[in-house]
């Protein structure tokens, strides 16, 4: 009897605990030029990129954050000529939108929004230097 009650009193705590609070706020995917459609993010949020082709050294990829409402270039976030895929993380919420440059590439971006709790979890990779 004592199992059954611990069974169903775990059952009921972790029923009522968010699995994941991380939210899809938009998705955007291609293989040329192009500036996506506006999205909205509250503090923090991340930037979830990937990117494959068949020319290895050919391939390439750079992508800007553009402030929706006056078209106000806020910065290069990624820039790469590599297969791969990575996490931005970003602190500041606003209606912004991509401009996304491609050359013999497949790319896919994802933007989602963090709990505060979630983006501490993230840490930044370490520079190799040469």
């Amino acid at each position: 009897m004592q199992k059954i009650l611990i069974s169903l009193l775990l059952a009921l705590v972790l029923a009522g605990s968010p699995a994941e609070a991380k939210t899809r706020v938009a998705e955007f995917s291609g293989s040329g030029n192009m500036t996506t459609a506006i999205f909205r993010v509250e503090s923090p949020w991340v930037l979830d990129w990937r990117l494959d082709g068949d020319y290895e050294q050919l391939m390439g990829l750079e992508i800007t954050l553009i402030e929706a409402k006056t078209s106000r270039h806020v910065g290069r976030v990624l820039y790469t000529k590599h297969r791969g895929n990575g996490v931005k993380l970003f602190h500041t919420a606003g209606l912004y939108q991509l401009r996304v440059s491609s050359t013999l590439a497949r790319w896919s971006v994802k933007i989602e929004q963090l709990t505060r709790e979630e983006a501490e979890l993230y840490t930044p990779k370490e520079k190799k230097t040469l």
